[in-house]
C-alpha cells in the first residue's frame, strides 16, 4: 500500500503526518485490499476572517476509487471527520463486495408431471 500525504498552503509537520498515519490504520484494519491512499490537507481562504481547514482523501481499491473530503475550523477536527466518513464508505464497500461474491442461487428442480 502506498501512502501519499501532501499539503496545499500548509506546512506538514511530523506530528500531522503521524496523526494521519495512525488514523488510517483503522481503515486498513477494516479492509486490507487497499492499493494506494492519497491524502491532501490544506487551508481554504474564502475571506481573511473565515479560514477553513480542508482534508480530502482518494482511496484506490481494486476496481473502485473512494473520494471523501471534510472541512472544519481545526485541521485535526477535519482529519477526524474525514476518517469517520472514509471508514463508513470502506465498510459499505466491503459488505457490498462480500454480498456479491456469494454463490448464485440454483434453480429449483421441476416437479415431475403426471402423464
Amino acid at each position: 500500500m502506498n501512502l501519499i500525504i501532501s499539503g496545499h498552503h500548509l506546512d506538514l509537520t511530523p506530528a500531522i503526518r503521524e496523526y494521519v498515519q495512525n488514523k488510517l490504520d483503522r481503515i486498513i484494519r477494516h479492509f486490507d485490499h487497499v492499493i494506494d491512499i492519497a491524502v491532501i490537507l490544506g487551508v481554504e481562504k474564502p475571506s481573511e476572517k473565515d479560514k477553513r481547514q480542508r482534508a480530502e482523501v482518494n482511496l484506490r481499491l481494486r476496481g473502485n476509487v473512494i473520494h471523501v473530503e471534510s472541512f472544519a475550523k481545526d485541521l485535526y477536527a477535519a482529519i477526524d471527520t474525514l476518517i469517520d466518513k472514509l471508514d463508513r464508505q470502506v465498510i459499505k464497500y466491503k459488505t457490498k463486495m462480500q454480498d456479491h461474491q456469494c454463490e448464485a442461487h440454483k434453480r429449483m428442480p421441476e416437479a415431475p408431471t403426471a402423464a
